[in-house]
């Protein structure tokens, strides 16, 4: 009789075990590699599209720095309609500043907030805006994407003063832009948005170029500008 009856029923369970184990630490890996490579082609497919989508609102002909370094941080949740920091991208030539593209948000679009991209010159009038997500409804409201529309490039060369504060609506409350056949909302919240972006940039032109060192950091640029 063995001494140990449960001996090879113990062995066949330690070699399981180890195999079992192997293939988890493979597996493991093989899931670690897949969202390394996955988050990395994301994150470059992210930056080609923002890097598009400037390029169409500041042509790159008329900058030569890096939009993605000569970035800030800024807050202000009453103009720029996010209560997280957005981004500007600030555009130069030989050092000068040309414009300063801002991340800005429409929050009351018709299914949520709409996130915009609005390019204002030093000048202060508009450069172009884009829609870079949203979730307003196909066939109405998705006229402000650029692929769709040409609804959006009626912002360029506009500013405050052109039109005063009042036609900056939709024709239909009184103002100059045109709106959406079954959907007002949509325009009518873009529109508010760009508005309130040009406001935010008169007020804080000078503090959003005052850094002429575009390797000097964002923190440092993004804790001199007013919080509200």
């Amino acid at each position: 009789m063995s001494s140990n009856p449960g001996g090879p029923i113990w062995k066949h369970s330690a070699k399981a075990g180890i195999l079992l184990a192997a293939f988890a630490l493979a597996g493991g890996s093989l899931l670690a590699l897949t969202y390394s490579s996955t988050y990395e082609r994301i994150a470059q497919n992210e930056r080609e599209f923002t890097l598009r989508s400037l390029n169409q609102i500041v042509d790159e002909q008329r900058y030569d720095n890096d939009l993605f370094n000569d970035l800030l941080m800024v807050h202000n949740r009453e103009l720029l309609g996010s209560k997280d920091p957005v981004q500007v991208y600030r555009a130069r030539k030989g050092g000068k500043p040309v414009a300063a593209i801002i991340a800005s948000t429409a929050p009351d679009g018709y299914n949520g907030a709409i996130h915009l991209l609005v390019g204002v010159n030093t000048d202060g009038s508009l450069a172009g805006v884009r829609v870079t997500s949203h979730r307003e409804t196909p066939g109405l409201g998705d006229g402000i994407e650029i692929e769709r529309s040409d609804w959006v490039m009626g912002f360029d060369g506009r500013g405050l003063g052109r039109p005063d504060m009042d036609g900056w609506q939709v024709k239909r409350d009184g103002g100059e832009f045109d709106q959406f056949t079954g959907a007002t909302i949509t325009p009518r919240s873009v529109i508010k948005a760009v508005k309130n972006t040009l406001i935010y940039f008169a007020a804080h032109k000078d503090e959003l170029f005052s850094q002429p060192d575009e390797k000097t950091g964002t923190q440092d640029h993004a804790n001199k500008l007013p919080r509200n």
